[in-house]
C-alpha cells in the first residue's frame, strides 16, 4: 500500500438535499486524521480545500439540481486527483457530498486507464446513488453518482475524465445498501452492479461479505474505496445528512476496513457525507477516523496471522 498520502478537502454540498456536508472536511481534521495517520508511518501532506461555486440552493431544472455548478467542483476535483495519483502519491477526499465520487473515480479511471491498472470500487453506503433526472423528484446530484459514471446523464458531467462511461458496472461492489428507489432498483439490475445489500450482510455476514466483493483483486488492481459516512448505522454515526436505520454494527464495519487493509491493495478513497452540523460533539467524525485508521493497519487481532 502507498505511504505517501495527500489530503484534499472538498468543502460543498452542492449535490445534497440538506446543508452542512461542507464542513466534513474540517471536521475530519479537527478528529485528527492526520496525526492518526501519521502514527502508522505514513507521510501525510494536507494539500488543504479546493475552491469551487457557492451553494445557490435552487429548485431543479430539468431535473438537476446546481447542475452547473455540480460540473465545477467535479471538474476541479478530478484534476486534483489525477494530480496526485500522477505524482505516485494516495489521494483521500474529504468530503463534501457524495456527488463529488463523480470527480474523483473519473479521476482514478483515467489513471487505470493510462497506467494498464484493473479498476475495483468498493461503494460503501446506505444507497445505490444510481438516480437519473427522470427517477428523483429532488434533483439531488448526490444520489446519482454512480450512474453518471456508468454514462447515464448529461454530458456536462458524464465527459468529466474525456471517457465516457468513466467505469463500467462491472468494476463495482456496492455494500450496505439498504435505500434505493423502485425505478432506481430497475436501473441497478439493469446495469449489472453487484450489489451486497443488508440482508445479504444479515444472512451471510460481513466476512463473507468482504471476500467476495474483494474476490479476483491481484497485484494490479488500482482499489478505490468510497466511503459514505451514512454507510454505518445512524445509531452510531448520527452526523450525516440522509440517516438510513439497520446498517454495519461499530464490528461490522471495523471488519470491513480490516479486510480491506488485509487485501493491501487500496489505492485512494473518498469519505462522504459527514454532516457537523447534524453530529453530536463530532462523534461521527472520531468514528470515521477511527474506521479510516483500520484501512492502514489498526486491528485487534491477537492471534498469529
Amino acid at each position: 500500500m502507498q505511504k505517501s498520502i495527500s489530503l484534499i478537502g472538498v468543502p460543498t454540498d452542492i449535490g445534497a438535499g440538506a446543508r452542512g456536508a461542507s464542513m466534513g472536511p474540517e471536521a475530519l481534521r479537527v478528529a485528527g486524521i492526520q496525526a492518526v495517520l501519521e502514527s502508522h508511518g505514513l507521510q501525510v501532506t494536507d494539500c488543504g480545500n479546493l475552491s469551487g461555486p457557492a451553494n445557490p440552493w435552487q429548485p431543479p431544472v430539468n431535473g438537476y439540481r446546481h447542475l452547473a455548478e455540480v460540473a465545477a467542483w467535479n471538474q476541479t476535483l478530478h484534476e486534483a486527483v489525477y494530480a496526485e495519483l500522477a505524482r505516485g502519491r494516495m489521494p483521500i477526499v474529504l468530503g463534501g457530498d457524495h456527488c463529488l465520487g463523480l470527480g474523483s473515480i473519473s479521476a482514478v479511471a483515467r489513471h487505470c486507464r493510462e497506467t494498464g491498472k484493473t479498476l475495483r470500487v468498493l461503494w460503501l453506503d446506505a444507497h445505490a446513488d444510481f438516480n437519473t433526472a427522470a427517477l428523483t423528484p429532488s434533483g439531488n446530484i448526490h444520489g446519482m453518482p454512480v450512474a453518471l459514471l456508468c454514462g447515464q446523464g448529461p454530458a456536462l458531467l458524464t465527459g468529466i475524465g474525456g471517457n465516457t462511461p468513466a467505469i463500467e458496472a462491472s468494476a463495482v461492489r456496492q455494500i450496505g445498501i439498504r435505500s434505493v428507489d423502485a425505478g432506481e432498483k430497475r436501473l441497478v439490475h439493469e446495469a449489472g452492479l453487484e450489489v451486497f445489500d443488508m440482508r445479504y450482510i444479515d444472512e451471510m455476514g460481513m466476512r463473507h461479505t468482504m471476500e467476495q466483493a474483494l474476490t479476483g483483486i491481484d497485484d494490479n488492481t488500482h482499489l478505490h474505496v468510497s466511503f459514505d459516512v451514512d454507510f454505518l448505522d445512524p445509531e452510531i454515526a448520527p452526523g450525516v445528512g440522509t440517516t438510513v436505520p439497520g446498517g454495519p454494527t461499530y464490528r461490522e464495519a471495523q471488519l470491513c476496513m480490516e479486510m480491506i487493509a488485509d487485501s493491501g491493495r487500496m489505492a485512494s478513497m473518498d469519505v462522504m457525507e459527514l454532516n457537523p452540523a447534524l453530529d453530536v460533539r463530532n462523534r461521527t467524525a472520531l468514528l470515521a477516523v477511527d474506521l479510516i485508521e483500520s484501512l492502514f493497519g489498526k486491528s485487534t487481532l491477537m492471534r498469529k496471522n
